[in-house]
């Protein structure tokens, strides 16, 4: 794991000048790669990186690394786990250089210079962010891996195209935008993250998972208006798939499994196998460890493969409704771990708060942040290398609306849209008490029901199809109405066609639309962003290319069967842990901040949300963030995530600014 950026110079740009820029550009990420930093400078063309050492720890495995060939410069991010695959299949054709060392860079350039990039990047396994420099082309290409586990930007700065893993490394370069793209910022506002391929920044994208942008020559000096998508060109500069979730789905459909014996061992082989490659490591190596399903599994079969105790690390909280502590220790217990429990209190988790704004580059307000980076911190202390249980959910139907939102939705779909806004309009018409009340009457099986029934009536109001639900039930502010003078925000990944095969089935377009949105620009930033900023490798092995092909060849009722996801992963993990330790409701990772903005943060929430701080730059319109703080500190309605998303855009506001 490390950090790259580097520059495509207009072609009067002097060498000393690129030499001291990328400097420049390269330091910022330190963290990223605390071990070694090194640039590399051409005609028009720099490269920095910053160097994690993983495999190959010895001067052999340093970059910027040059081809044995001559041809390439490369520049990369991430871990290929079936690098000596590549290599036993490069000598067994006769192509294996004279190799240098035994790190998956060497081994990735030698596969570029025999196969070429895409069909390297289809063979390999593995989450990357690639820069590669053919020097005899005078092509640059960046890549990306399947999912988007590694981040990788590009945009303009003056006339200089600049790319990087974090956007701190690219805004040291003199030119940079320190504008807000006020598309982005309604994207933002919506989804409490920038979807790619926006960044916050006019004219700076995120490059797509699975996608390869190549450019030749120099940078065209005027940059497009809008992101170029996959499929695209702006006069040199084209963006191509390598590999496409859509294409994924539709052959896992044509090869769906029959018989639930076959689709259990091969998703268990495939995890098997996966969890095995991502083990590889000459550094100290471990786990998160949550007590949930994914990842007591992920562990489970680490422990299953290895001879001696795997490092498992959880973190412990005060307030018992957010502790899941205990349950993670039983799993450890049984399944023999040597596990690590961090308990921390309340002033723990708020100190992260400064440090937010650094550690995500641009605003992210995924609360269980702050519990991920102690999660990280406690493992960074024993280990380099942490495998987590991310993506399951998305990938085996584990959140509560793949079959909470079609069932509502079967419930509704019958009323004409007249109608169904009638009811919203009646639901809303009761005050949010009076609903409480009626639920404590009722019994109170249901937390906050007034803040939950006023929720459901904005849905109803505004809901036409499934998918319309869908976009509701992951939406907070509606972006464009909150910037001023903005009519549309644009399109995002939620807007791209779906497979056919999926046309009746909305759990699965569900899944499909977190696999392309959700998981990468939330789940996978949340995790990379809290891990590196304190120099820890995190591997996910549900993206396994094995293991991405078998959940899409398993059918719907594989994954939620009586009303529970993921029975595909219940039924291989029974295997290893007794189902009385993991059964239980879901709880996510959370913390108490709608009770703290309350209590303890109410003076800082209240400076970043001051009607004259909202105004400063005209970025948004107060009225409606002061209301819902006013209802928020009245108890009146539980406005926790929108004011959340409110907070951490003034916070890195006012760090970048």
């Amino acid at each position: 794991m490390c950090g790259l950026t580097g520059i495509l110079a207009p072609q009067h740009q002097a060498t000393g000048d690129l030499g001291h820029l990328i400097s420049a550009m390269t330091e910022p990420l330190v963290q990223r790669g605390p071990d070694a930093g090194e640039v590399w400078v051409g005609e028009g063309i720099a490269l920095g990186h910053r160097r994690l050492s993983i495999l190959d720890l010895s001067p052999a495995g340093a970059q910027p690394m040059h081809s044995a060939c001559g041809r390439y410069v490369i520049a990369f991010n991430g871990e290929i786990y079936n690098h000596l695959d590549l290599r036993r299949d490069l000598g067994a054709g006769g192509a294996g250089p004279e190799w240098r060392g035994h790190s998956d860079t060497e081994t990735l350039l030698a596969a570029i210079a025999h196969w070429g990039l895409d069909e390297t990047l289809r063979r390999a396994a593995g989450m990357f962010a690639i820069a590669l420099w053919d020097k005899r082309e005078r092509r640059l290409s960046l890549a990306r891996d399947r999912v988007g586990e590694k981040p990788l930007y590009w945009g303009w700065a003056g006339k200089a195209l600049v790319f990087g893993s974090e956007l701190k490394a690219l805004r040291q370069h003199p030119d940079f935008p320190r504008d807000v793209c006020r598309e982005a910022l309604a994207q933002y506002l919506r989804f409490a993250y920038v979807p790619a391929p926006r960044s916050i920044h006019p004219g700076v994208y995120k490059l797509e998972p699975g996608c390869i942008l190549t450019i030749d020559g120099t940078a065209p000096v005027v940059p497009p208006h809008t992101p170029l998508r996959p499929g695209e060109s702006y006069g040199s500069l084209t963006i191509r798939r390598y590999w496409s979730l859509n294409e994924m789905i539709e052959s896992g459909a044509g090869a769906q499994f029959t018989s639930e014996n076959e689709a259990l061992s091969n998703v268990d082989t495939a995890l098997r196998k996966a969890v095995d490659r991502q083990m590889l490591a000459d550094v100290p190596l471990g786990a998160f460890l949550s007590g949930g399903i994914d990842s007591s599994l992920i562990v489970a079969l680490m422990q299953a493969q290895s001879s001696r105790p795997v490092q498992t690390f959880t973190v412990g909280f005060e307030n018992p409704a957010f502790n899941e502590a205990p349950f993670a220790a039983a799993v450890a217990r049984h399944l023999g771990t040597d596990h690590t429990e961090l308990t921390v209190t309340e002033n723990d988790a708020r100190e992260v708060i400064p440090l937010l704004p650094d550690i995500y580059d641009e605003p992210f307000a995924d609360s269980s942040q702050i519990p991920t980076h102690l999660v990280c911190r406690a493992a960074r202390g024993t280990v380099t290398v942490a495998l987590s249980g991310d993506a399951g959910d998305e990938l085996f139907g584990g959140y509560n609306r793949y079959f909470w939102g079609p069932r509502i939705w079967r419930r509704l779909d019958w009323m004409p849209h007249s109608v169904r806004g009638g009811l919203g309009r009646a639901i809303a018409a009761v005050p949010v008490k009076a609903w409480d009340r009626l639920g404590a009457i009722s019994g109170g099986r249901v937390t906050r029901p007034g803040d939950k029934a006023h929720r459901l009536a904005a849905r109803l109001r505004d809901v036409r199809t499934m998918d319309d639900l869908y976009r509701s039930l992951v939406s907070e502010w509606p972006g464009e109405q909150m910037v001023p003078g903005l009519e549309k925000a644009g399109k995002t990944l939620l807007d791209d066609p779906l497979p056919e095969v999926l046309a009746h089935d909305a759990s699965a377009r569900m899944m499909a639309q977190d696999m392309r949105t959700y998981l990468p620009d939330d789940i996978l930033c949340k995790v990379d962003r809290a891990a590196m900023a304190i120099s820890l490798e995190t591997r996910v092995p549900f993206l396994d290319p094995e293991v991405l092909a078998a959940s899409a060849r398993l059918p719907n009722q594989m994954k939620i069967r009586d009303g529970k996801g993921k029975w595909a992963l219940r039924q291989i993990l029974y295997q290893h842990v007794p189902r009385d330790l993991i059964e239980r409701p879901k709880t996510g990772f959370g913390i108490p901040v709608g009770d703290w903005l309350r209590g303890p943060l109410r003076g800082w929430a209240e400076d970043l949300l001051s009607e004259e701080n909202l105004r400063h730059d005209g970025l948004i319109d107060p009225a409606p963030v002061r209301k819902a703080w006013a209802e928020h500190l009245s108890g009146h309605r539980d406005w926790t995530h929108r004011l959340w998303i409110i907070l951490m855009l003034m916070a890195w506001r006012e760090r970048v600014a």
